[in-house]
């Protein structure tokens, strides 16, 4: 099993604080990975929310590639982040490059264009990029996006955090998905290091999804690029997300309806049962098959925690209004918000869809059976 830690809070606090709290669950994911993405970032970042970041890893020859693509394509750099690389003796962590965490301007063609434009070639950009680097894995592209900060790499996550200066040289944000891996893969593949995003949209799972292969053949039906390159069978849970509320503009609970249909008994007794049959037969190839714990965010700083109906991945909630954490285990809720009433902690069921609005105003459970 993997481990996961989340945190939505209304001020900017450093990703350490979820990387301490992986460290307590330490016993739950065996270090061959750390994979982080950031939202609504502060520090240096803080004025620069409507400039594309591109997060990434290359080599210097795919640092040539990646220089000459955005030339051509008209980007210009607006900003550079580099981390403060620390190795050491023994680390866990090998060095591969460069770490790319830079801020865009727009080509001038795209200043005036629609935001859905900008979308499309945000996400064409990533993809393309992708793919040259592909060939000798001379250029990792995680995403590029505005607002946005990925990090991922091979090692034990205190010590990829410390091998990234992030101890010394913090990262800020108000929302940070952070991962603790444990490799359940032939060969570790960067790419399949939660958590994952597209377009505004971001999720973390802890579990296998058996499912995987009518999913994804579903979505790679469905036209857009972005639903492609599958490297996790975990990544099917945020490219679903991302149709189910953006592409078909469904309130969000229904994205556990989706993945985790009711019995047509239980359907019976919901208000709005006729939705829900049309659902369920109209999407089925998306259900999943679980264990699975889903932690995820969408693009207006939402963030929630969704169990599977196996209910067989832990994951607990806690926290009060300006900060809540959401975590696989008990321990890293300790570690992330010591300072709460534990009684007010929430351990999702097989029914439940915990949900907390922006800014972490709030908390609500919404329960399947009852809509």
């Amino acid at each position: 099993m993997c481990r996961l830690s989340a945190i939505t809070a209304d001020k900017y606090f450093p990703v350490m604080d979820n990387i301490l709290a992986l460290e307590t669950m330490k016993e739950g994911h065996d270090g061959s990975g750390l994979g982080v993405v950031l939202k609504d970032i502060g520090g240096e970042f803080k004025e620069l929310k409507e400039y594309p970041i591109l997060s990434g890893i290359c080599t210097d020859e795919g640092r040539v590639t990646l220089d000459e693509f955005m030339k051509e394509a008209g980007f210009k750099v607006k900003f550079m982040w580099e981390p403060q690389i620390t190795e050491r003796p023994g680390s866990s962590v090998t060095r591969r490059g460069h770490y790319l965490t830079t801020a865009y301007q727009y080509p001038n063609a795209y200043i005036d264009r629609s935001q859905a434009e900008r979308d499309a070639l945000l996400t064409e950009t990533r993809l393309r990029l992708r793919a040259r680097g592909a060939k000798d894995n001379s250029l990792y592209v995680f995403s590029f996006w505005p607002d946005i900060i990925t990090l991922k790499e091979v090692g034990d996550p205190l010590e990829v955090g410390e091998f990234f200066g992030l101890d010394k040289k913090p990262l800020e944000a108000k929302i940070v998905l952070a991962q603790g891996r444990q490799n359940t893969n032939y060969a570790i593949d960067l790419y399949a290091c939660h958590p994952f995003f597209l377009q505004g949209y971001g999720t973390m799972t802890n579990g296998e999804n058996t499912a995987f292969l009518p999913n994804r053949d579903y979505l790679l039906r469905r036209g857009f690029s972005g639903y492609s390159n599958y490297n996790s069978d975990s990544e099917i849970f945020c490219h679903t997300l991302h149709f189910i509320h953006k592409k078909l503009d469904y309130p969000l609970p229904y994205y556990k309806d989706v993945i985790t249909p009711l019995s047509n008994q239980e359907i019976a007794g919901r208000p709005d049962a006729a939705a829900l049959r049309l659902i369920k037969k109209s999407l089925r190839p998306l259900c999943i098959d679980g264990p699975n714990c889903v932690i995820g965010f969408l693009p207006d700083g939402t963030v929630f925690m969704v169990q599977d109906s196996k209910k067989l991945r832990p994951g607990v909630v806690g926290g009060g209004a300006g900060r809540y954490a959401l975590m696989s285990e008990e321990c890293g809720l300790d570690q992330a918000i010591p300072q709460r009433d534990k009684e007010g902690d929430i351990i999702p069921m097989r029914y439940d869809f915990v949900i907390i609005s922006p800014n972490a105003k709030e908390v609500q459970v919404w329960n399947q059976l009852k809509g």
